[in-house]
């Protein structure tokens, strides 16, 4: 079979933005945040969990930390016990801690809008750096993460399951102004529709698209009943993975 050109994949990558944008005219960042130290943090936090159980932890967290200096001061084991909800807590505390370290050493305690600095920080790397710059600084962005990468593969618009090429290869096919949104609209789609285990491909508006229909259910009504409320967000899970009994290592492959 002839390999699907460039310029196919990039209609077709254009043609799901479209279409994503008005199955999901909400779609946006669902960590809740005021400065781009809160999305920072939250997005840090949000590895390996949902941003349900993530938007439950920071109300407590930014109000004993409001500030990178704060956050850097931290007591650890204090710093542990807010976060605990969200899984990986000591993993997670010790880059916070460190991130916050290096933001007052270099950068006055500020979170800076390039992608060169941010990915220099203890726990961020491209995926966060870009959530960071395409929410809270409006600088496009692409983050890649679960969500992002499944629906890709699954319409063909990419082979790898490497993030960082993924990432490379849908921002050739997007329009950069359309970059952060895309990301949130695949997030969307694949939060509400095109599940990892059981999709909804008759209730799917990129049926007609997708090399991949009929992996799931296909019969519209029980495709339709498959389908999330688009303005209800992830719902959480029902254990917190891993907590207590992971280390840095693994929580770490989650961001790369």
């Amino acid at each position: 079979m002839a390999a699907t050109s460039a310029l196919t994949l990039t209609r077709r990558a254009r043609k799901v933005n479209r279409l994503l944008a008005e199955r999901y005219p909400t779609a946006r960042c669902e960590l809740d945040f005021r400065t781009p130290l809160d999305l920072l943090v939250a997005t840090v936090l949000s590895a390996q969990t949902t941003d349900v159980r993530v938007n439950q932890v920071t109300p407590e967290l930014f109000a004993r930390f409001p500030d990178a200096a704060s956050l850097a001061a931290a007591d650890r084991a204090d710093l542990e016990d807010v976060i605990r909800p969200t899984g990986f807590f000591r993993a997670k505390a010790a880059s916070l801690i460190g991130l916050a370290q290096a933001l007052v050493e270099r950068h006055a305690g500020e979170v800076p809008p390039r992608m060169a600095d941010l990915v220099t920080l203890p726990g961020v790397g491209r995926k966060t750096a870009n959530v960071v710059l395409g929410n809270a600084f409006g600088v496009p962005g692409l983050p890649v993460d679960t969500h992002v990468g499944r629906v890709a593969r699954r319409l063909g618009l990419t082979e790898s399951e490497d993030a960082v090429t993924v990432e490379a290869e849908l921002c050739a096919m997007v329009e950069k102004r359309e970059w952060t949104m895309f990301s949130h609209r695949m997030i969307f789609h694949g939060r509400r529709t095109c599940h990892a285990r059981r999709p909804a491909c008759g209730a799917c508006p990129l049926a007609s698209l997708c090399p991949s229909y009929g992996i799931g259910e296909t019969d519209p009504e029980r495709a339709a009943a498959l389908v999330k409320d688009p303005d209800a967000p992830d719902a959480p899970p029902a254990r917190a993975g891993g907590v207590g009994t992971t280390g840095p290592t693994a929580w770490a492959s989650a961001e790369r």
